[in-house]
């Protein structure tokens, strides 16, 4: 039997753009307001070595009516 109470997550990650440094170009923040309007949580950074964010990873709940 499947425990209904358990909270069942998706997630999406976000790239920032980068310019030849690997140093982040451009701010993020529209991108990032938008993705908190639709529901998703900043949970990770995901760095290069030296500096630098590879990837933004969010988290949000699943919709009941989601499948994997």
């Amino acid at each position: 039997m499947i425990d209904s109470s358990v909270t069942e997550w998706e997630y999406e990650t976000l790239r920032p753009d980068r310019d030849a440094t690997r140093k982040e170009a451009v701010d993020p923040k529209p991108r990032l307001n938008e993705l908190g309007a639709e529901g998703w949580e900043l949970v990770e950074t995901i760095s290069y070595e030296g500096g630098g964010t590879k990837f933004l990873v969010f988290k949000r709940p699943r919709a009941a009516t989601q499948s994997a």
